[in-house]
């Protein structure tokens, strides 16, 4: 077969086979998912029949990684990092040790060296970015609070795992494997300085001048009037700006991407952009899972079965067990931490190349990297099934076990209204849930008509600045009976969900109806058919964004055209 079309081959097998396995998948109630992990694994070099060019999936794979972050920093505004820094930065690291000592102590019981033990934690420690997107794209919860939390905690991850990348190498002698090529060029003081200042100097140069030039390039290609140049755009910032930033700072592929996609969201285009580039943020994301695949040898289920269900064990439980504590112990809802265990109960593309890493520079034997792609394939696979188990598991512990509730602190001074506040003796208030770019109007318009409101919130810090301003606001999940009670909403005249969280709005609804059974109930929904069911069902007034854009363009339109006439 010619080698000048091994990028053909693989793009037509790798997809090809993926729709495929991937309609098989769904017929049979998998998630998509496992097929195009399944069609990786069968193009691979470790099946018999036709293989893959490795090298060339590997590739673009990193392209879908790039596009899928930037898509994400179009959504991720640098508020949003910043709500989320007090429990994703030592959420993050805390996680990241707890996870290094289990999957290093398993190892030291294998007998391998403590430089393999270390290089083998660390590897299970950091979880798959492109996993948790595509999760919680598919639930519709990648804005809402718990989303940011768990988004936040990942880029802390990615940003700890680039200092490890750069560090491995001159520490490699000293861990018992093969010193680097800079391991005796510069001590170790000034390899971790210069690494602290590149990605301080790529975070600040993104965040000083990438928020005026990528909005500014991004209108000037707009008005042309080009929609391919308006693509090729928004496709050359996301590829080009990562690439340069790996180049230039030593920061990941997929970290640039998301940092280019967040200065970008300053333009006013930034929605366009996301939709352009979704077509090819869902391709090239299912060649990342086939590329997973093929690193996969499953000998190594025949031949190191309890191996391979230790490092599951430690990926899935150990992992997510130590960040839903974590949460908790930060006094976040049981719902908030058991969504975040479920995020990071799988392991990704940092492991992968650690592995790689590892293994080159004599830190980790071959089989522990077999064992790490073995983790990452099966957790991977089964990921799907931890978050469709995170409402029954909250349900059930909140029933069996009362002492979880307590665990979600509702007598912190933020989860009930002061006293010295005249929200306590609110009557036919609104309670208003969800305080984010939706919720920020509707509480304006409310103030503007002198209509008092109480606003229940999941950002504990937003919580803070709100009561500063002399705003009612409790904190919590208002899933949760008692944050809706202490938000009186016996007495509110009006329940508002402003928040795109369609999983819990029932149970938000049933709680209103049963204390206050003439409130009324006004809808924030982005889901045509989750809107219908909520006006038929439970008799609420639901505003679908599509929907109301169109309406209010439409009658626009018309006064337009009777004044023209």
């Amino acid at each position: 077969m010619p080698h000048s079309v091994s990028l053909i081959n693989t793009i037509a097998a790798g997809l090809g086979l993926a729709l495929v396995l991937g309609f098989l998948a769904l017929r049979l109630r998998l998630p998509a998912l496992v097929g195009y992990l399944l069609a990786g694994v069968i193009i691979g070099p470790f099946t018999p029949g036709f293989v893959a060019d490795a090298g060339i999936a590997a590739q673009l794979a990193e392209i879908g990684v790039m596009l899928l972050m930037f898509g994400v920093g179009l959504h991720f505004s640098l508020d949003d990092l910043l709500a989320v820094r007090k429990i994703a930065l030592p959420g993050a690291l805390a996680q990241i040790a707890v996870a290094t000592v289990l999957g290093g102590a398993l190892a030291l019981c294998w007998d391998w060296s403590w430089g393999e033990a270390l290089v083998f934690g660390l590897a299970l420690s950091v979880a798959s970015t492109v996993v948790l997107l595509r999760a919680l794209e598919s639930l519709g919860i990648l804005d809402s609070f718990t989303g940011r939390i768990a988004v936040g905690w990942l880029v802390v991850e990615d940003l700890a795992m680039v200092l490890v990348l750069v560090l491995m190498p001159p520490l490699a002698g000293a861990l018992g494997g093969q010193a680097g090529d800079s391991a005796n060029a510069d001590p170790l003081w000034q390899t971790l300085g210069v690494t602290l200042l590149q990605v301080g100097g790529f975070v600040a140069l993104m965040l000083v001048v990438g928020r005026r030039a990528f909005p500014w390039i991004l209108w000037q290609v707009t008005r042309t009037g080009s929609r391919e140049l308006f693509t090729l755009c928004v496709i050359a910032a996301a590829v080009s700006i990562a690439f340069a930033s790996a180049a230039l700072f030593g920061v990941s592929f997929a970290l640039g991407a998301f940092f280019a996609g967040m200065v970008m969201r300053e333009s006013e285009f930034s929605h366009r952009a996301a939709q352009e580039s979704l077509p090819l943020r869902d391709a090239f994301a299912v060649l990342f899972f086939v590329s997973v695949g093929m690193l996969f040898d499953p000998s190594v289920l025949v031949e190191r079965p309890l191996q391979v269900l230790a490092v599951v064990g430690v990926i899935v439980l150990g992992k997510s067990l130590a960040a839903c504590a974590l949460v908790l112990a930060f006094r976040y809802p049981l719902g908030t931490a058991l969504t975040v265990s479920a995020s990071l109960a799988q392991i990704g593309e940092f492991s992968f190349i650690l592995a790689g890493l590892g293994v080159s520079l004599g830190l980790l034997p071959v089989e522990g990297q077999s064992l790490i792609l073995a983790g990452a394939l099966i957790s991977i696979a089964t990921n799907p099934l931890w978050f469709s188990l995170v409402a029954p598991i909250e349900k059930w512990l909140h029933g069996r076990f009362p002492a979880a509730r307590s665990l979600e602190s509702h007598d912190h001074p933020l989860a009930e209204l002061p006293t010295t506040t005249e929200a306590r003796y609110l009557s036919r208030q609104v309670v208003l849930v969800g305080y984010g770019r939706v919720g920020r109007r509707i509480a304006s318009e409310l103030e503007a008509h002198d209509i008092p409101y109480v606003v229940a919130e999941q950002n504990r810090e937003l919580v803070e600045k709100l009561r500063e301003a002399g705003v009612a606001a409790v904190w919590g999940d208002a899933a949760d009976p008692a944050v809706l009670i202490q938000a009186h909403i016996a007495r509110a005249r009006v329940l508002v969900v402003a928040i795109p969280d369609a999983m819990n709005v029932r149970q938000m609804m049933e709680t209103a109806r049963t204390l206050n059974p003439a409130i009324e109930t006004v809808i924030r929904s982005h889901n045509e058919e989750e809107a219908g069911l909520l006006t038929r069902e439970m008799a609420a007034t639901v505003f679908l964004g599509e929907q109301e854009l169109a309406q209010a363009m439409a009658r626009d339109v018309v006064r337009r055209a009777a004044a023209a006439a």
